[in-house]
């Protein structure tokens, strides 16, 4: 009976990665003539690499993420929804944080939310209830 075929390692193990560019440009503000990157989204505050080639990402949303000085910023997010779509048509699940809701993180009510969307999430994606040949 043949063995099935190699896989890597740790395939079937998520990976947390932060910092993650998607598509990263070298050049500096001033050698790209003051213009943004090709990109608006370069990075991505924190990847999730899960088993099936699921990808998530996880985003931690300041106010500079939806406002300019303290008043709300319509352009901004739209930019921001525009950019989630693009990742989600690649593949992407995006998922976001507000600053608010993690400094809530110190409360047991902020720790129980987080640990259940983490619970929710690796339930939506592994089925623990398959055998570890057929995952």
């Amino acid at each position: 009976m043949r063995s099935p075929p190699a896989t890597h390692p740790g395939a079937s193990q998520p990976a947390l990665v932060s910092q993650v560019y998607l598509q990263f440009d070298p050049r500096t503000w001033r050698e790209r003539g003051g213009r943004p990157s090709v990109l608006v989204r370069e990075r991505m505050d924190f990847l999730l690499l899960l088993p099936r080639s699921a990808r998530v990402v996880l985003e931690v949303d300041g106010i500079q993420h939806y406002a300019e000085g303290q008043s709300a910023s319509p352009r901004l997010y739209s930019e921001m929804a525009a950019e989630d779509r693009r990742l989600r048509l690649r593949g992407y699940e995006v998922y976001r944080f507000g600053g608010y809701e993690l400094n809530e993180l110190n409360s047991p009510n902020g720790v129980r939310a987080l640990r259940d969307f983490f619970d929710e999430l690796i339930a939506k994606h592994l089925d623990l209830s398959e055998p570890e040949t057929r995952r």
